[in-house]
């Protein structure tokens, strides 16, 4: 009986497929263009050109002014560390009124850091004993003990712009430590700059 009723089924199935299609397909054919579409170029279905970065030869400060020093370093300090990675660049400080291939910004400021670190402590039994080598002391297992403290950093930015359209080109930071002497602090800062420009120019 079951597979008397499972044949009918199939027949039904089979003649419902063979019944005409109720829908129809249409279409209607496509607007023509409007005129100003074969003059245009549409930018965004290409990708960006590579930026030629050896046609960077001078630069001068943005809005001519310099950065922004702070209690750490003053601002002629930050200045002379900046002009001083461009220049071991190739990119050299503009002196005169023609407009300048790069325009330079750069900032100074202190941030929080949060820092761990892990000491192992020794714990278990320990006594003397006597081995080939004589007395010794023994020790059986170590537990690590992790620490959190926060100390205070310096972070020196530095960003480039096209001296042209005035878009930005390249920007890069690096921290140091905020601690030592005004010499240390110098030094410090000079290979936090030069820490920001390694990357310069992309490859």
């Amino acid at each position: 009986m079951k597979r008397h009723a499972g044949l009918l089924v199939m027949s039904l199935g089979l003649v419902a497929c063979q019944s005409p299609n109720p829908y129809v397909a249409s279409s209607n054919p496509l607007p023509p263009a409007p005129p100003q579409a074969a003059g245009t170029f549409d930018r965004s279905a290409y990708p960006a050109p590579q930026r030629d970065y050896g046609r960077y030869r001078s630069w001068a400060w943005r809005d001519g002014r310099l950065p922004n020093g702070s209690a750490w370093a003053d601002s002629a300090q930050v200045a002379e560390a900046v002009s001083n990675a461009l220049d071991q660049r190739g990119l050299r400080p503009l002196h005169d009124n023609r407009p300048a291939d790069l325009w330079v910004s750069a900032d100074l400021h202190l941030e929080k850091r949060l820092r761990q670190v892990q000491d192992d402590y020794g714990y278990g039994y320990g006594g003397y004993g006597y081995n080939r080598y004589g007395p010794g002391y023994g020790m059986y297992n170590t537990v690590p003990v992790v620490r959190t403290y926060e100390v205070e950093v310096v972070v020196v930015r530095v960003n480039l712009f096209d001296g042209g359209s005035g878009q930005p080109v390249w920007s890069a930071s690096a921290e140091t430590s905020s601690q030592g002497s005004l010499s240390e602090r110098a030094d410090a800062l000079r290979e936090a700059v030069e820490k920001a420009m390694a990357a310069y120019p992309p490859s």
